[in-house]
């Protein structure tokens, strides 16, 4: 009943900017903390950012000052921009909603299928 569907992904070149988009359905969007995660081939799936209902955004690290989390709660919508993207930004991109203020990996409620990024270098 719930989906979230992710898209934006594909392959840029290292520098470029991209705008994920995520989706959002069967819930009441505006009660749930949106965000983004990332697995890269070989590797664990990881924190990127996220938005609470209130607002509050965080992000990792990795993408600390070249990202930015925006939510549309009229449109359903949880955007991730992320500039001067580097091979290492390379992932599947997956969007995730948790009812509550912490979006934790062991916590998310719902995963999108997920939105392939390809950063050449």
């Amino acid at each position: 009943q719930v989906h979230l569907l992710e898209s934006g992904g594909g392959l840029v070149q290292a520098g470029d900017s991209l705008r994920l988009s995520c989706a959002a359905s069967g819930l009441t969007f505006s009660r749930y903390s949106m965000g983004w995660f990332r697995q890269a081939p070989g590797k664990e799936r990881e924190f990127v950012s996220a938005v609470a209902w209130s607002n509050y955004k965080t992000c990792a690290d990795s993408v600390n000052g070249r990202s930015t989390i925006s939510r549309d709660n009229a449109k359903n919508t949880v955007y991730l921009q992320i500039s001067s993207l580097k091979p290492e930004d390379t992932a599947v991109y997956y969007c995730a909603a948790r009812m509550g203020l912490r979006l934790a990996l062991e916590e998310v409620d719902y995963w999108g299928k997920g939105t392939l990024v390809t950063v050449s270098s």
